[in-house]
């Protein structure tokens, strides 16, 4: 009797995650398999390296963008999809590197590379400063918080004479990368990529440490956590240092990637599009939060150059043009239908 009630249980839950999902757990199970994932691996890498030579320099520029979302996303994973905490000012971390590196490389003339300790530094600082007092917090108060230390960065920078008020730092210039001058569309791609694969290396060793471990307990169940002896208020700091410390690195890679800031960039619009891409992706999943931020970049300008693929004057043009000046409408309409289908994000944590 129990051996059918679990084979009916077992049934019911395939029915539930539907094709997607079993073709999810499926790839779980070839991904157990060590040459096949570092195939798969090594193929995913040769086909990045491959991209700029076969796309012009505005589709570097997406996929750049798309990189950019990828670190912030990793940044944000380690606060919401690690720890379970609600962060929805997250943009201020990319912030406080951005403008740390900025005002270092134009008003002080730093180098930019040395520019980074400096930004890791200020943001460690910048994420004391907003998760000791408000760590004990949880849910909605917590979010609440964090949208609030949000605005007041942006809206510091821009009144500060030091960031260039609301008209930001511009012309700042870029670095030399071993004799290379980091000025092409290409050489940015590289940078990006290689910061890419940095990123997902450190994601995986905290997430297998004794670290994300503990992070993961507080996520499950705080309480039973804070029972078994785990120091919850420190760990949920200490992910909010990473976390800041990942996002502050991004934000001065911005500012090589733009050579400018300016306030507008550091809007709620960003911190939401960034927990978007950790919620859609998967939370707690580093390739789905990859997944997640290449979709939120690359979808949008998929939908805006469809109506380059039909003759000029055409019913299909016409329509693809109204596609692609609607293009957030639809992307939205496809995120809630994502949503519905798929609560669990695109690429979730694997099915036990």
């Amino acid at each position: 009797m129990k051996n059918t009630d679990a084979a009916a249980t077992h049934t019911e839950q395939i029915k539930m995650r539907g094709f997607f999902g079993n073709l999810i757990d499926r790839c779980y199970v070839l991904m157990d398999n060590k040459y096949i994932k570092w195939g798969v691996y090594l193929a995913l890498l040769a086909i990045t390296i491959a991209l700029p030579l076969i796309m012009n320099n505005y589709w570097i520029g997406v996929i750049r963008t798309a990189m950019l979302y990828m670190l912030l996303a990793m940044g944000l994973n380690v606060i919401v999809g690690y720890t379970g905490l609600v962060h929805l000012g997250f943009a201020a971390n990319f912030a406080v590197g951005a403008y740390t590196t900025g005002i270092l490389v134009k008003t002080f003339g730093w180098s930019f590379w040395l520019t980074i300790p400096a930004a890791i530094v200020i943001s460690i600082v910048a994420a004391c400063l907003i998760g000791g007092p408000t760590l004990r917090l949880r849910s909605d108060y917590l979010a609440v918080v964090t949208l609030g230390f949000g605005e007041i960065i942006r809206i510091a920078a821009r009144n500060l004479q030091i960031t260039g008020a609301a008209s930001g730092l511009s012309g700042i210039p870029r670095p030399y990368f071993f004799g290379i001058h980091l000025t092409s569309h290409t050489s940015r791609y590289y940078v990006f990529l290689v910061l890419v694969i940095i990123f997902i290396f450190l994601s995986n060793r905290i997430k297998s440490s004794r670290f994300g471990r503990a992070l993961e307990y507080i996520r499950e169940d705080e309480d039973a956590a804070k029972a078994m002896g785990v120091n919850t208020t420190l760990y949920k700091l200490f992910a909010f240092i990473v976390g800041a410390v990942f996002g502050g690195v991004a934000g001065s890679f911005f500012v090589l990637d733009m050579g400018a800031i300016s306030p507008n960039s550091f809007q709620f619009l960003m911190s939401a599009n960034i927990l978007l891409a950790v919620v859609l992706g998967g939370m707690g999943k580093i390739p789905g939060v990859i997944l997640g931020g290449a979709f939120i970049a690359i979808f949008p300008e998929l939908l805006r150059s469809l109506s380059m693929a039909f003759p000029s004057g055409s019913v299909m043009a016409y329509a693809m043009d109204f596609v692609g000046s609607a293009r957030m409408l639809f992307f939205g309409i496809i995120l809630v239908l994502v949503m519905i289908k798929r609560p669990q994000g695109l690429w979730p944590e694997r099915h036990r």
